[in-house]
């Protein structure tokens, strides 16, 4: 039956891509995962004015490429023996050693620049994927309520690109009907102050809703358990983190790797289950989570797992090479990782689309 998918299943499907991404700065393999995340988008975009934000987060990734080329050419310092042109220079402070403003600019370093910002642009375009497949407004009920406060602040301001884009969508179209310009440098001043207010508003309607809701009202508690509660919290959080350091290092004794790893993440859920008993608010009709997100959840965990792996054994083809600059190749079974994530657009349920109500035709009498 078509319905929605829980919104979680979507960003652990989104934040497995970004794993992958961060891994590698093979441009091949970037713009694979790209594709990959832009198909499962179209297959599987509810219609909403949320739903349009990967194309905006698209954008903002050509942005971040051009900027990460700029500051290559005019502040780091060059890569390799290749000199395509020569910008002039400044002469800097001993105290900025390491700097440059200008001077010789490589094809090398200029690889580099587009390879990492490639990388970057690819993590957005799966936070962008991320924000129209979910929708922000259920993605906060299922947030814990022990992390309710935090998941409003994240929830505001992960729907800071969904509304803009809604916005920005609205001011066009009243514009094109009063025949001004949408486009180019006008339009894009003409848009700004509308977009501006209506945020401002919506901000101011968004503070109004929650205090009208009771927003920060917590349950009565004992002083004794708000202690047991916050050393809950304290001790798994120091154990999780020296148990982490303890896999890591493995000069560290033994008792202080997976050991005190398991009891931080008991100590820190006892903690959670504890915190979110000062929490007052309900939750009507909560999405399910059955077969369908733990499969999309099992396919972002085999796309981050072989990416990990594969860094970890030293596999050749996820760094392209950059000086001598060369045909980045291509890793099979990082190709088949990736494309395990382009199964949600097939297992998944379809999304609800609305009905078309029927137009009654005017009968005319003979």
């Amino acid at each position: 039956m078509a319905r929605m998918l829980h919104p979680g299943a979507w960003w652990l499907w989104a934040a497995g891509l970004a794993v992958a991404a961060s891994r590698t700065n093979n441009p091949l393999l970037l713009l694979l995962i790209i594709a990959v995340a832009g198909y499962v988008v179209a297959a599987r975009r509810p219609i909403a004015p949320w739903s349009r934000s990967f194309a905006v987060f698209l954008r903002i990734g050509l942005i971040v490429i051009a900027i990460r080329v700029v500051f290559q050419v005019i502040v780091a310092a060059p890569i390799g023996t290749t000199v395509l042109f020569t910008l002039p220079s400044v002469m800097l402070p001993e105290f900025l050693a390491g700097v440059r403003l200008g001077g010789p600019v490589t094809a090398e370093s200029l690889l580099a620049a587009v390879y990492d910002g490639l990388r970057l642009a690819t993590i957005l375009a799966c936070v962008g994927a991320a924000n129209s497949l979910a929708s922000p407004a259920r993605l906060l009920k299922a947030v814990p309520a022990a992390l309710y406060e935090f998941g409003v602040s994240v929830v505001v301001a992960v729907t800071f690109a969904p509304q803009l884009v809604a916005d920005l969508d609205r001011v066009r179209a009243a514009r094109r009907l009063r025949g001004r310009s949408e486009g180019g440098v006008r339009g894009a001043a003409g848009a700004a102050v509308p977009v501006l207010e209506g945020a401002l508003e919506r901000s101011v309607a968004l503070a109004a809703a929650m205090d009208s809701r009771g927003y920060g009202r917590q349950a009565e508690r004992s002083p004794s358990m708000r202690r047991f509660t916050t050393a809950a919290l304290l001790i798994g959080l120091v154990a999780a983190v020296v148990g982490v350091y303890g896999l890591l290092d493995a000069a560290a004794p033994a008792y202080l790797g997976l050991p005190m790893l398991l009891l931080g993440l008991a100590c820190g859920i006892t903690g959670f289950a504890l915190a979110g008993r000062r929490s007052t608010r309900t939750r009507y009709r909560p999405d399910p989570w059955t077969w369908p997100e733990w499969a999309v959840t099992a396919c972002a965990i085999v796309t981050a797992g072989t990416f990990l792996v594969a860094g970890a054994i030293g596999m050749t083809g996820l760094m392209a090479p950059v000086d001598p600059p060369a045909w980045p190749a291509v890793p099979p079974i990082a190709v088949l990782g990736i494309l395990v994530s382009v199964l949600p657009a097939v297992i998944t349920p379809p999304v609800p689309r609305p009905r078309s109500v029927p137009v009654a035709r005017e009968v005319v009498p003979a």
